[in-house]
């Protein structure tokens, strides 16, 4: 099977640490999408994916999955070894629960900064500074939530790793790009930022 993917983008290297917490990345060819070029517009590319969005799984039988919890979805059923996603109802349920909150409360708002301030996205967007200002201090307010709900704890839920951990260390460091980082006061943030820092998926 192939990804397709941009390996500097902060979505597919949450499938990528996913991926490697499993154990998994050589099962997977990554092909790599040009995305300032706009390779991820063209038909052959919309075709696999109507979004225009990085990664795409594409099965050996042709069958296409975008999205990236979609794409760690398919792998958590096909190998549940070291669940990342839960096991029971209500693990699975909490881990869900934490997922959409960190979508929408953390990784969108950095992600609109990131697109309406830096004007990466110029020529195929109209970049509003105001709301990219604004999405930064969503950003920032999250942060603190994260560094709160960390005291006394090692992971963001349950005693090992689960995607949840990965989309939050994604989004902290993708966050540098807009220079958002943890703050000094956040102790435990960074505490567990180190952590998750010094796994070997995080270089993956």
């Amino acid at each position: 099977m192939k990804i397709f993917e941009t390996k500097t983008a902060p979505n597919p290297r949450r499938v990528r640490m996913f991926l490697a917490e499993k154990g998994l990345l050589d099962k997977v060819e990554f092909v790599q999408v040009d995305l300032p070029k706009g390779e991820n517009l063209t038909p052959e590319f919309q075709a696999m994916n109507p979004m225009k969005k990085v990664p795409v799984m594409q099965l050996d039988d042709g069958n296409c999955v975008a999205e990236t919890m979609a794409i760690c979805r398919y792998f958590e059923e096909l190998y549940p070894e070291k669940p990342l996603m839960g096991t029971t109802p209500l693990e699975k349920a909490q881990l869900e629960q934490w997922q959409r909150w960190l979508d929408y409360y953390f990784f969108m708002p950095t992600g609109m900064c990131f697109q309406h301030t830096s004007g990466y996205f110029k020529d195929r967007m109209n970049p509003i500074k105001e709301w990219g200002e604004e999405a930064g201090r969503q950003t920032e307010s999250f942060f603190g939530f994260l560094d709160q709900h960390l005291e006394g704890r090692e992971f963001i839920h349950g005693d090992d790793v689960t995607a949840a951990d990965i989309t939050a260390f994604c989004t902290v460091d993708f966050a540098k790009v807009v220079d958002i980082r943890i703050t000094p006061e956040q102790k435990n943030l960074q505490a567990w930022y180190d952590r998750m820092k010094a796994r070997p998926s995080a270089k993956a």
